[in-house]
């Protein structure tokens, strides 16, 4: 068998070590051998290849003659592919195969493991060599695929693991050993949900795959509001569903969400209502904003008039609007919208931007408008619909709701969870929270009964009123509270101690809000996120708040690798340096950068060297997002 590697690395020191450093790193190496479980055959053949690579670095002579031909090597190779390599013995393959693991070079050291119990090199059935060999492959198999991982290689890493729990299954051995890879398998599946449906649209097989796995995800969990599943804990779940919904279009949700509703449950009816609202508003389709309303008001659930309000708003139908405002708005929320007019409308149309800005319109591949009400009221087919709305009040016709949408069920056939929206002025409306609810209040019944007739005269100039007050209104509105608007009063008559969190003002290193940040704004941002994931793979505290830096996944992904890292008892030390930072692309809501860097790292265990410090220059693509004002890094990857 030849090994891809040299001396050097199988000892686990550098070309400068001297050679009483090199004793001395070979006795450390004897006595820190593995303890998993390999036979003494094994330990042996380790500890005889590394007292042959100690014997060659410790000779003057015979180390000078190596480093000529590993350089005779390097010149030949380069360009070819050729490296070098060291023959080993098949006595000490098991050896060899073990120090491949132990250099940090674990899907080599699979590879050769699965070939090794391959016809016609196959051990003996029940033989110890048998036992070590399925035993480096499912070491080898985990640390590959968690280096997978690490890379964002997700599909990869679930490949591996699939095939490393095939073999030792065919093989019928280490059930243990088969259980950790099955539940790496496991644990590794909200990633491969999450890189698959990140792929470009066009990329209709793979998405479907995504959404396949995202589906039998949420299955095994029962539902959004299952907790069958306690590896996925529930707020590190909500954190999942918000990531992917960034990555879905707004009708997939819909169609997500209807069939997850269909199944019972009632968090996807509720997500399905903001899906149904951010997509009638970006594409001027109000008939779509009457079915998320329609489900909206058929649940009857209390504390969500501020809600129907904001769709009757949309629909043009002013009455109701202000009636279910009025009845189901409580104190802090009517307190926060005295604030931005005098006007009762124009204080209405100030909270319906805001709840579309914050709540609605943020989450959705497909979707980058602003919560311009001007622009929607503006619209033919919005302005059509009012009219057609209006023109049957006007002839004594009950207005009834419009058909749902064909991908939609009836509002009736499901109930709406005990949930509310996030709160005013905070989160990115993805929630499925424990609501506060108001005591019961009669639902507005503004589209159950027949309105009163008026003029199409009086319905233009109520709409006339709101395109000005819309132009009159500052674009820039102050924050909403910090707490649910929906609040119940507590028994003192006064607002939970909740809701009354003072506005802080930001801290030293703040969010970068800007609506339109310049190149050195986000390189900034970017050299935080660097610094932070440093810091912490190093097993040292950062000072930046990682969740205004980076979006869930991001931030879920390193403090994973964080947690494994010192579970081991390692650091990874990691030194990122920006060249060059160009933007590429940008829009209100994502921006691209091109960005080369200097990189390098190593892999330490306190003063021993696991992996030697290796260096490149690298030429990644950053995505960047705007989530509720908050620009934040979204995704990034090699460019090619």
């Amino acid at each position: 068998m030849e090994l891809p590697i040299d001396h050097f690395r199988l000892l686990g020191v550098s070309p400068a070590t001297d050679a009483q450093n090199v004793l001395r790193t070979l006795q450390h190496r004897l006595e820190k051998a593995p303890d998993q479980g390999f036979t003494l055959e094994a330990i042996r053949a380790r500890a005889d290849l590394l007292e042959a690579s100690a014997d060659v670095l410790s000779d003057p002579q015979r180390r000078q003659a190596y480093e000529a031909q590993l350089m005779e090597i390097e010149q030949v190779g380069e360009g070819e592919g050729v490296a070098a390599g060291l023959d080993v013995a098949p006595s000490k393959e098991l050896g060899g195969l073990m120090l491949l693991l132990e250099a940090g070079m674990p899907l080599e050291a699979f590879e050769s493991a699965i070939a090794c119990l391959q016809p016609p090199q196959a051990p003996a059935l029940g033989s110890g060599r048998e036992a070590d060999l399925c035993l480096i492959a499912a070491l080898a198999c985990r640390a590959a695929a968690s280096e997978l991982q690490g890379q964002r290689h997700y599909e990869a890493a679930a490949q591996l693991l699939q095939q490393g729990l095939q073999q030792l299954q065919r093989m019928g051995q280490l059930p243990e050993q088969r259980l950790q890879l099955a539940n790496d398998l496991h644990a590794l599946l909200p990633f491969r949900v999450l890189g698959l449906v990140s792929r470009p649209l066009t990329a209709t097989r793979e998405r479907a795959e995504g959404l396949e796995l995202l589906e039998s995800l949420v299955k095994r969990r029962g539902g959004l509001e299952g907790e069958d599943d306690p590896s996925l804990p529930r707020d590190d779940f909500q954190a999942f569903i918000k990531q992917i919904r960034l990555f879905l279009t707004a009708q997939e949700q819909v169609d997500l969400f209807d069939r997850w509703a269909r199944g019972g449950s009632a968090a996807a009816g509720f997500l399905a209502c903001y899906a149904l609202t951010a997509s009638g508003f970006a594409q001027r389709k109000p008939d779509r904003i009457a079915s998320a309303r329609s489900r909206l008001q058929a649940s009857a659930q209390p504390g969500i008039q501020p809600l129907l309000a904001c769709l009757h708003l949309l629909l043009g139908q002013i009455e109701p609007a202000m009636q279910a405002f009025n009845s189901g708005a409580g104190p802090e929320l009517k307190a926060w919208a005295e604030e931005q007019a005098d006007d009762p409308l124009a204080q209405l149309c100030a909270y319906c931007r805001d709840w579309l800005a914050r709540d609605v319109l943020p989450g959705y591949r497909d979707i980058e408008v602003d919560a311009d009400l001007e622009a929607y009221f503006a619209d033919r087919d919005v302005q059509a619909f009012v009219d057609q709305q209006d023109r049957r009040v006007a002839r004594g016709q009950a207005v009834e709701p419009p058909a749902p949408d064909p991908a939609v069920m009836a509002a009736a056939d499901w109930a709406m969870p005990e949930l509310e929206p996030l709160a005013p002025g905070g989160g990115d409306g993805d929630g499925f929270h424990p609501p506060s609810p108001e005591p019961s209040t009669p639902a507005v019944a503004g589209e159950q009964r027949p309105r009163s007739r008026r003029p199409l005269a009086l319905v233009g100039l109520a709409l006339a009123a709101v395109a000005a007050l819309l132009a009159g209104l500052s674009l820039v509105l102050r924050p909403r509270p910090a707490s649910p608007p929906l609040a119940p009063p507590s028994t003192s008559g006064q607002a939970p101690a909740s809701t009354k969190q003072p506005l802080a003002a930001p801290a030293p290193a703040a969010p970068l809000t800007s609506s339109s940040p310049s190149q050195e704004e986000v390189r900034l941002l970017l050299e935080r996120w660097l610094a932070a994931k440093a810091a912490l793979l190093e097993g040292r505290s950062s000072e930046a708040d990682l969740d205004q830096l980076a979006r869930p996944a991001l931030v879920a992904d390193l403090r994973s690798q964080a947690r494994g890292l010192k579970a081991r008892g390692e650091q990874q030390q990691i030194q990122a340096r920006i060249r060059q930072f160009q933007l590429t692309d940008r829009s209100p809501r994502r921006i691209e950068a091109d960005v080369q860097l200097d990189y390098s790292e190593e892999r330490r265990s306190g003063d021993k060297v696991i992996q030697p410090r290796t260096s490149a220059q690298l030429r990644n693509i950053y995505v960047f997002a705007r989530d509720g004002g908050t620009w934040k890094l979204a995704d990034f990857h090699s460019r090619r």
